[in-house]
């Protein structure tokens, strides 16, 4: 499916077609597909702090036909080696070809027919992506050595400064005229408990009212330095608040980025200090050190009004996030949507909350999979979903992320 033309998929899923990889048969396509990994991290090939890892789901989902025909990241050594434990184990074929390349620059030079990809899985830290700048614009250059390619993109889009953000929507500007298909990694969208929140609001004809968001971290579990550093990480709002800003949008919509207003609660603050940092905050700069709790609210151009809370403020290791939303005689409550979802619906008619569990889901899987059934899919089936997050779409949720952090620092200044 190419983006530059009208499809007739629904920009939604049903619940009932998203289904656990161990239920899924294998595409019944026939002949290799190749894919080029951009990124050897963890978000390609999984790690204990997560459950990503996006190797094992386009393994899952293409079998023997999966060919890892390239890994494109300058910690070579760090690419070697997960190749090596990858050709130990029973997926062996995908990878025992493998070349391994600093830059994209040594892939095209190396690039033989037999190598050509029919995809790109971008999994590269954002700070390094998302713009027009050498060096920095990894979706531009795909798509000037291989046009037409799919790209699937990890979320963020970027993490650079605000002034950037004109170079992302530019980006996307060139994706969408060079008709590639493109995948943004917000995986929320493609839970069947939000495809289920999606489905009540289109079969009842409801207009959205609100979105009430919260996001509380545990951030004893966070040992990484640079997250805590804005210089670093952009700061939780952008690098880690995005999934539910993003999902705010999903059912809110476009935001008009001027009634964004918010409020912090800082590091130097008599509330705002934690007792059981891993990290060492004396050794980031005052003026980059992440806030401690976030909250900030907006209109969406359709009237509705949209709030998002986001905190570091749990110890422990399991985080506590929700989105409700409103519509007249309705309100859908996802809880925990990251580990165990459960929707909670109340209805015109009643006090009572239904509560809906879905277990065995796996949203990384449902997006890796739609994406491949675009990508194979020739004759636009309608019963092949749309791809649920394109690379404009993502840019949005990253502009209004921004927007989110600009107005708190704003308030923050105010007070002084």
């Amino acid at each position: 499916m190419s983006s530059s033309r009208p499809s007739s998929r629904r920009g939604s899923i049903d619940p009932a077609r998203l289904q656990p990889m161990h239920k899924v048969h294998q595409l019944s396509g026939v002949g290799d597909f190749n894919v080029v990994f951009v990124g050897a991290g963890n978000i390609m090939f999984g790690s204990d702090e997560g459950p990503w890892n996006h190797s094992f789901r386009f393994e899952h989902k293409l079998g023997p036909r999966l060919k890892v025909v390239a890994i494109v990241d300058p910690a070579v050594e760090r690419a070697r080696a997960v190749l090596g434990e990858k050709c130990e184990t029973f997926v062996r074929s995908a990878y025992e070809h493998t070349q391994v390349f600093r830059t994209l620059d040594e892939l095209v030079q190396n690039m033989t027919p037999n190598m050509a990809p029919r995809a790109f899985v971008i999994g590269s830290p954002p700070m390094f992506r998302g713009t027009t700048q050498s060096g920095r614009d990894i979706e531009l250059q795909i798509l000037k050595n291989f046009p037409g390619v799919a790209l699937f993109i990890e979320k963020p889009v970027a993490t650079g400064p605000k002034e950037e953000l004109a170079q992302a929507f530019k980006v996307a500007e060139e994706i969408k005229r060079n008709g590639a298909i493109c995948s943004v990694g917000y995986m929320l969208r493609y839970l069947r408990a939000v495809q289920m929140m999606k489905q009540i609001i289109a079969d009842n004809n409801l207009t959205v009212m609100a979105t009430v968001a919260r996001y509380a971290a545990a951030y004893e579990a966070i040992a990484k330095l640079d997250w805590w550093d804005k210089s670093k990480s952009a700061g939780p709002i952008i690098e880690q608040g995005t999934h539910f800003c993003d999902l705010s949008r999903y059912f809110g919509g476009d935001v008009d980025i001027s009634t964004v207003v918010a409020h912090s609660l800082e590091w130097d603050e008599e509330a705002g200090k934690l007792s059981k940092q891993k990290i060492d905050e004396g050794k980031i700069a005052l003026e980059n050190r992440v806030s401690r709790v976030t909250s900030a609210t907006w209109k969406y151009r359709s009237g509705a009004v949209g709030t998002f809370t986001h905190l570091t403020a749990l110890q422990g290791h399991d985080y506590s996030c929700e989105l409700e939303v409103y519509a007249d005689g309705y309100q859908l409550k996802l809880v925990n949507p990251y580990v165990a979802p459960v929707l909670y619906v109340r209805r015109p008619g009643s006090d009572h909350e239904e509560a809906h569990q879905f277990s065995d889901d796996d949203p990384f899987f449902s997006e890796v999979s739609v994406l491949v059934d675009n990508i194979e899919d020739i004759e636009e089936d309608p019963e092949t979903a749309q791809i649920l997050s394109n690379f404009e779409d993502a840019v949005k949720t990253y502009e209004l992320t921004w927007a989110i952090r600009e107005a708190a620092e704003r308030s923050r200044a105010a007070r002084k």
